[in-house]
C-alpha cells in the first residue's frame, strides 16, 4: 500500500476514534480567516490570518533547558496518549495526526527514536518524505526557530494547497546561483522575507546545494545548526525546497502586554498561513505588524546580500 493511503487511513481512524483529533479538527473547519497583501515593485505575497485558539500550546511553548528537563517528551511513544497511533516510514520515522491542527490535513512525523532537533543529513530524508507523501508540504523548524520539542528530532506536514509561498514562488523573481541539468539554486529577495530556493530533480543534488547553503549561513553561539526554517514538496518530477534564514527566535513584541503578540513564527508562519491563537491578536494585527515581525525574526538584507554572494563566488569562481 503506498504510504499516501496509509495516511488517509490513519487519519479516518483518528478522526473516528480520538475525541481531541475529532473535536480539534471540526473547530479549525470552524476557524476565521482574513487576508494582508505584502506587496512591492517587483513581486506580492499573500499571508493568511487564522484564528486557531487550540494552537495556543505551541505559540507558547517553553523551550528553555528547565522547562523542557522538567516535562516528559512527548513526541516519545511511552509518553503520548494511548488513542494516538502512527504508521512507520522506513523504520526511522512515525508518522501521526497532528491533534493541534493548522491544516485541513497535518501531520508529525518524528524520529522513533529520541534525539534531538537537528537537519544536519536529514535533507535526503525529508526530500523522499515529501515525494511518498504527494499533495503534503513538509516543514522543518530548527531547535530555535520555532520548534516546539526541541529535545526530538522531526518534521511536520500540511496540505500543499494550503500555503501561499508554495504557489507564489513559481512567479516569484528569483536571483540565480547556480543551475546545471538538474535544477537551479537561487535567492528571493521580493516577498518580504529573504528566501534561498532550490528546484531540482535530483536528490543528490538537491542535498549539496542545501549543504552548501547550510556551510555558510552563521551559527551563533551555543548553537549546534544556523537558525532555518524549511519546507520541502515534490511535483511533477521536481522537488522545491525553501529555506528561511533567521537571526530570532521570537519577535520583540512577543508577549500579553499592551501592543504585544503571542505570536512565534515558524516555517509555516513565514509560508504564508499564521495560526493565531488570541482572538485579540487576530484582530488587532496590521499589515504594519507582519512587516515588522518579519523584520524582526528574518535575516537581514544586509546578511542575506553577504551570504548570496558567498554562494554565488563558489559557484563562478
Amino acid at each position: 500500500m503506498l504510504l499516501i493511503e496509509q495516511i488517509d487511513k490513519l487519519i479516518e481512524q483518528q478522526l473516528r476514534e480520538w475525541q481531541l483529533v475529532r473535536d480539534n479538527y471540526a473547530a479549525l473547519d470552524e476557524a476565521r480567516y482574513r487576508e494582508v497583501i505584502l506587496e512591492n515593485s517587483l513581486d506580492k505575497s499573500r499571508i493568511v490570518l487564522q484564528y486557531n485558539p487550540k494552537r495556543l500550546r505551541s505559540s507558547s511553548a517553553k523551550i528553555d533547558a528547565a522547562s523542557l528537563k522538567a516535562r516528559p517528551c512527548f513526541l516519545c511513544s511511552d509518553n503520548q496518549p494511548q488513542q494516538q497511533e502512527s504508521v512507520v516510514w522506513d523504520k526511522l520515522y512515525k508518522i501521526q495526526v497532528n491533534p493541534y491542527p493548522i491544516f485541513s490535513r497535518h501531520l508529525t512525523i518524528s524520529t522513533v527514536e529520541h534525539t534531538p532537533q537537528r537537519m544536519g543529513g536529514s535533507i535526503a530524508h525529508m526530500m523522499r518524505l515529501a515525494k511518498d507523501l504527494n499533495g503534503y508540504v513538509v516543514f522543518y523548524n530548527g531547535p530555535r526557530s520555532g520548534a516546539s520539542a526541541p529535545d526530538h528530532a522531526h518534521f511536520q506536514a500540511g496540505i500543499c494547497q494550503e500555503l501561499p509561498i508554495c504557489s507564489e514562488l513559481a512567479g516569484a523573481t528569483i536571483n540565480l546561483l547556480d543551475a546545471n541539468s538538474n535544477g537551479m539554486f537561487g535567492s528571493v529577495t521580493s516577498l518580504s522575507r529573504p528566501v534561498f530556493q532550490i528546484e531540482t530533480l535530483d536528490i543528490e543534488q538537491g542535498e549539496q546545494w542545501f549543504n552548501d547553503l547550510i556551510d555558510v549561513l552563521p551559527v551563533k553561539e551555543g548553537h549546534d545548526e544556523p537558525m532555518i526554517n524549511l519546507l520541502c514538496w515534490h511535483e511533477g518530477n521536481s522537488w522545491h525546497i525553501t529555506v528561511f534564514p533567521r537571526r530570532k527566535h521570537r519577535p520583540a513584541c512577543y508577549g500579553t502586554g499592551e501592543d504585544q503578540f503571542v505570536l512565534s513564527p515558524a516555517s509555516v508562519d513565514l509560508g504564508g498561513l499564521w495560526a493565531i491563537a488570541r482572538e485579540e491578536d487576530y484582530n488587532t494585527l496590521t499589515l504594519h505588524d507582519v512587516r515588522l515581525i518579519l523584520m524582526d525574526v528574518c535575516i537581514s538584507p544586509e546578511d542575506f546580500e553577504v551570504i548570496s554572494d558567498k554562494l554565488y563566488e563558489k559557484y563562478h569562481t
